[in-house]
């Protein structure tokens, strides 16, 4: 029997109490407001701000604070996991269906609760940086079998450590928000000069992504067995790629334009501790780590996920991709240990993308590069065919995680492709 809130929560939300997913919003009403940080409980927002000043948030760690009087969550996160769990617990107590201090207090309820349907959610947090990993052995080895052969798809270098590239934190942006097609160079033909125009090969990638929540100080490294306590929880994202654009100019310093032009995020961040009941053991590293990454709790989560493409003139969308994160080779703690063994210094909210989740199976791979094997195949839309994205697609992704009495959902990711903008534009 899950929990039960005196909010009304459909069988198949993705927001029971168990969940409690962190986002920020502002009302639609005319004027707008203030960004807000918010919960989402079934089909509504409850507003973090309005709580906090009635002094519900009356535990010795969030008494006092300020933090959910912000237009973000980079403060809160920055408290770190005992300010976090305080938090849940507070927000757990205060809906729940046997607790009056909200339930029986219908002023309090009519300015803290509002439905979803009447706000704009906007980025749940300042990403000062982005880093994108390859953490996916199944993507990596289909990815090398496309440009470099069957004979030695994977690099030496893979199965040591988790491969990432620094990418364009100015260019995350929230779901809903509409990509144009980015222009560049591509590969010349024969002895003429490179392409240049729109990109042809305009592709999506099935990711997550983990938020940082503490960080670390320049020069000192996060030990892998405590990494676990700067990670907030996740988010669904796709990162967009231009797969002409970034064949031409990867070598040798990695993707650039190809990547750069954007990233959506989904706005709810569903935390690790919501997602504890869904932990699972990883693929078996071989080899053995080296000892900086060998971590004594190694846990993947069991997140199934779904990429849905809308062809543009069409009302149905079909689905053409089913994965799941707990494919990925190298963890999320594994990844945030890595960024750090340098020295490197990572702050409250850093965005760091899983990269694509590739299953074993056909149906399981987790971009068009893949699904078409760069443009060869087509996939089969209610009868629009699609070898990489169109003007007016629309990209969905969600993810949810099935519980015996109730789910975890982390709602949608979505994104749809506008005409590349002319160079006079």
């Amino acid at each position: 029997m899950g929990l039960k809130s005196f909010v009304d929560v459909s069988a198949d939300s993705h927001f029971p109490l168990e969940n409690l997913p962190y986002g920020v919003f502002r009302s639609k009403a005319a004027g707008g407001s203030n960004p807000s940080p918010g919960v989402a409980i079934g089909d509504f927002v409850l507003n973090l701000t309005v709580i906090a000043s009635a002094g519900l948030f009356d535990g010795p760690l969030l008494k006092n604070s300020q933090c959910f009087n912000q237009p973000s969550l980079n403060v809160f996160l920055e408290m770190g996991r005992p300010a976090w769990k305080e938090a849940r617990a507070t927000i757990q107590r205060i809906l729940s269906d046997d607790e009056p201090i909200l339930r029986d207090n219908i002023s309090l309820r009519n300015k803290s609760l509002l439905p979803m349907n009447e706000v704009e959610m906007l980025l749940p947090v300042v990403i000062g940086d982005y880093t994108d990993f390859f953490c996916s052995m199944y993507h990596t080895k289909n990815c090398g079998t496309i440009f470099r052969g069957p004979e030695n798809p994977i690099m030496p270098n893979w199965f040591h450590l988790p491969v990432a590239y620094h990418g364009r934190a100015s260019s995350v942006v929230i779901s809903g928000t509409n990509i144009a097609r980015p222009r560049g160079q591509g590969h010349p033909t024969g002895s003429s000069l490179p392409y240049f125009g729109p990109t042809k090969k305009l592709d999506f990638e099935l990711e997550m992504a983990a938020i940082v929540g503490p960080g670390n100080q320049l020069g000192k490294n996060i030990d892998v067995n405590e990494a676990y306590d700067h990670i907030f929880g996740l988010v669904l994202m796709n990162d967009w790629s231009a797969r002409d654009i970034q064949a031409w100019e990867y070598v040798p310093l990695g993707p650039f334009l190809g990547k750069s032009f954007g990233t959506t995020i989904s706005p709810w961040i569903v935390t690790l501790e919501a997602l504890e009941p869904f932990a699972c053991d990883p693929p078996k590293q071989d080899p053995h780590p080296l000892a900086y990454l060998a971590e004594k709790k190694h846990i993947n989560y069991d997140i199934p996920l779904e990429v849905w493409i809308k062809p543009a003139g069409q009302e149905q969308a079909t689905v053409i991709t089913r994965s799941n994160f707990k494919h990925l080779y190298w963890t999320i703690t594994q990844q945030l240990a890595h960024h750090t063994i340098n020295g490197c210094n990572l702050r409250s909210g850093d965005l760091l993308g899983t990269g694509t989740i590739s299953g074993p199976d056909r149906d399981s791979l987790g971009c068009l590069l893949e699904l078409t094997w760069n443009g060869q195949n087509q996939l089969n839309l209610n009868g629009s065919a699609r070898s990489f994205l169109e003007d007016g697609d629309e990209i969905i992704i969600t993810g949810r995680c099935e519980g015996k009495d109730y789910k975890i959902g982390f709602g949608t990711c979505t994104g749809k492709i506008l005409p590349a903008i002319s160079e006079d534009q």
